[in-house]
């Protein structure tokens, strides 16, 4: 009898051991949750010539930025797969180590046709979805609404399916369709609560509604079910960190950053290390809460060793929080000249916002409140092409509020925030408080 995967699709293997533990890995990998590795492990030990165990196993490490380990995983299963492998079968890898390879463009041309011939293959659907996925990173304008389009392409091929319900979910809510997207990823999430990914998409619907007490309490209460060690652990902790800043209680947010979103502290891969901790403390500090500069200097030193040249956009704006909090003007001056030699070439799809951004956090780390927000106001709408999830990329936003506060452009100021009042009644309006003193 021929194995398959969890979606029906066949697999080139007569290993019932590493069809299982194939199947466990794909799954763990979904959810975000820990064993991922070693169910992988487990498969390739079963069967070493199981391309499809090998290229999940590169994408593992890709997730760590392990670059070397990913690449010479997803090199083996190429040729693992010419060998002994189905037409659907090489489309997979040859995908999935173009994403790994970083080579963005060619991996959506790829990912497109696969997903359109194979659209149960789950593995390749999931590249685009997500924050940190294709369509995210390939500087697109449009990449929220192009993953809800992309889920609703292929609904009727998933149904009730855990994985899907949570993803889609997600992309409905990051397109502005925050009510029907958080019913759908709670629906998600009911069907498998081991899954960190539906957990995540869940508490990003209720950063869009406002729900942020509600959101507390489903940390507390799921997050005890989930590994230290689990891929979005940290994350899921920063976002309560940004429900304890809605409430001006920055000794929280402090405190959850010691514990688990400090460099020293974290088990996150190396982009969530930098993105969240570069982020949470520069909203304490705009906010007009105290951060020791001690913290600054560690979590700066950490992702210099992490992300020492410029390279994906996301990452070098908040690189530039670190430069720009640690007066680190060298850093950054060296960071810009890269960046704006890639605009140059036509070589950065993500545009003239990367380097504007930039610019305006060394601007507002100056105390030039007035060039922060004459830098930021020609490109608040093009921020969405750096890629990230809305609650990520409202930094941007929240600078330049604060920036036209400290600039004396209060009605200017209060009306940004009623309009995202207006969008999320239930939010309090209490970090603001510091910030305009």
């Amino acid at each position: 009898m021929a194995l398959e995967d969890r979606y029906g699709l066949p697999l080139s293997i007569t290993s019932h051991e590493a069809a299982s533990a194939y199947r466990e890995g794909v799954d763990l990998m979904l959810a975000g949750w820990t064993g991922t590795a070693e169910a992988l492990e487990r498969a390739i030990a079963a069967d070493p010539d199981f391309a499809l165990a090998h290229i999940a196993r590169a994408r593992v490490h890709a997730f760590y930025q392990q670059g070397d380990l990913a690449r010479q995983k997803a090199a083996a299963a190429r040729e693992l797969v010419a060998k002994r492998g189905t037409e659907r079968e090489r489309s997979h890898v040859e995908t999935l180590a173009l994403a790994i390879e970083g080579r963005l463009p060619e991996a959506i041309a790829a990912m497109r046709k696969h997903v359109d011939t194979w659209p149960r293959d789950a593995m390749v659907l999931s590249l685009p979805l997500g924050a940190f996925g294709l369509f995210a990173f390939s500087g697109m304008a449009d990449h929220d609404r192009a993953r809800h389009e992309l889920c609703v392409s292929v609904a009727h091929h998933y149904g009730e399916d855990w994985w899907f319900l949570a993803m889609s979910g997600w992309a409905m809510t990051e397109n502005g369709d925050v009510a029907r997207g958080r019913k759908v990823t709670e629906r998600g999430f009911s069907l498998r609560r081991q899954n960190a990914h539906a957990a995540h998409a869940v508490l990003h619907a209720m950063f869009e509604d406002g729900s942020i007490d509600e959101a507390d309490r489903l940390v507390e209460e799921w997050l005890p079910t989930y590994r230290r060690a689990g891929i979005l652990h940290g994350h899921i902790l920063w976002h309560q960190a940004l429900g304890a800043l809605e409430h001006g209680d920055a000794a929280r947010a402090l405190a959850i950053y010691a514990d688990v979103l400090q460099p020293s502290a974290t088990q996150a891969p190396p982009l969530n290390v930098i993105t969240d901790s570069a982020s949470l403390l520069w909203r304490l500090s705009a906010y007009g809460h105290a951060v020791p500069k001690a913290l600054w200097l560690e979590a700066d030193a950490a992702a210099q060793k992490l992300f020492p040249k410029s390279g994906l956009p996301f990452a070098d704006v908040h690189m530039a929080l670190f430069d720009a909090a640690t007066q680190n003007r060298d850093a950054l001056a060296a960071r810009l000249a890269v960046i704006e030699q890639r605009l140059a070439e036509g070589k950065l799809p993500a545009g003239p916002v990367v380097p504007a951004i930039c610019r305006a956090l060394a601007a507002f780390a100056d105390e030039d409140y007035a060039a922060c927000a004459q830098t930021l106001a020609p490109v608040l709408t093009e921020v969405v092409r750096i890629g990230g999830s809305h609650a990520q990329r409202e930094l941007i936003e929240d600078t330049f509020i604060v920036a036209l506060m400290r600039n004396g452009e209060l009605p200017r100021a209060r009306s940004l925030l009623d309009a995202r009042l207006h969008r999320r009644p239930s939010l309090r309006d209490t970090r603001w408080q510091a910030a305009m003193a």
